[in-house]
């Protein structure tokens, strides 16, 4: 199974909504989004009750096969043993979370969302978990159920764990600049991305301010 695709640079972590517009227009955006050197790919488990989730998620990790880049499911964990799925991504720590990851292959990639609740912090370092996505950085109608993270949580977020985290919710290229004083390893995106008219450019355009960004950041030190 792959692992993370981090690097010394900020990347982007992208987010598909299944049911976001038709399958086939999709996947064709999704030929041109994978050229780029995404971090990793989480398939939301929002599918209509018409849809072959499981030929969904094959598809898109057949796509993703030739990249370095590791695809997700979130939360149905199932999913994972029965399909090329490299991890999963937990909205919160199951209850039961100790038979699930005795039943997931040992080097299955684990994700957790993350709100103001730095507790959850060391359970997930305790319970195995390879990386955090903090949710939501701004008010963001994807991320509806998640309370607004302050850049306080975020800072100390970045000084107790070692983990690598992402910042998800309402990011937009008009409002990339207030998070640049924030630690973090990357942007977790959804209609940023796809949602856009031409996903394709818009990951051109994230990934040059992200450089950008970075390149400031260097100069002024």
């Amino acid at each position: 199974m792959k692992r993370l695709n981090l690097s010394s640079e900020k990347g982007i972590y992208l987010v598909l909504d299944p049911q976001a517009k038709p399958e086939e227009e999709l996947f064709q955006d999704l030929k041109g989004v994978f050229q780029y050197p995404l971090i990793a790919v989480q398939i939301w488990d929002h599918f209509s009750p018409e849809q072959d989730a499981r030929a969904f998620i094959e598809n898109v990790c057949e796509l993703a096969n030739p990249y370095l880049f590791p695809v997700l499911i979130n939360n149905s964990w199932e999913w994972v043993n029965k399909t090329a799925l490299d991890g999963v991504h937990f909205d919160q720590i199951p209850a039961d979370f100790t038979p699930i990851r005795k039943r997931l292959p040992k080097n299955t990639l684990l994700g957790l969302t993350c709100t103001n609740d730095l507790s959850l912090l060391q359970k997930a370092e305790e319970k195995g978990f390879d990386y955090l996505s903090f949710c939501s950085v701004f008010p963001s109608a994807n991320a509806g159920a998640c309370e607004l993270v302050s850049k306080g949580t975020l800072r100390k977020a970045a000084e107790c764990s070692n983990l690598p985290f992402f910042l998800a919710g309402g990011i937009r290229t008009d409002n990339l600049g207030e998070l640049a004083s924030i630690p973090h390893q990357g942007l977790a995106l959804i209609s940023g991305i796809m949602g856009q008219a031409n996903p394709a450019k818009a990951m051109e355009q994230f990934s040059y301010l992200l450089k950008t960004k970075k390149s400031n950041e260097v100069n002024n030190d």
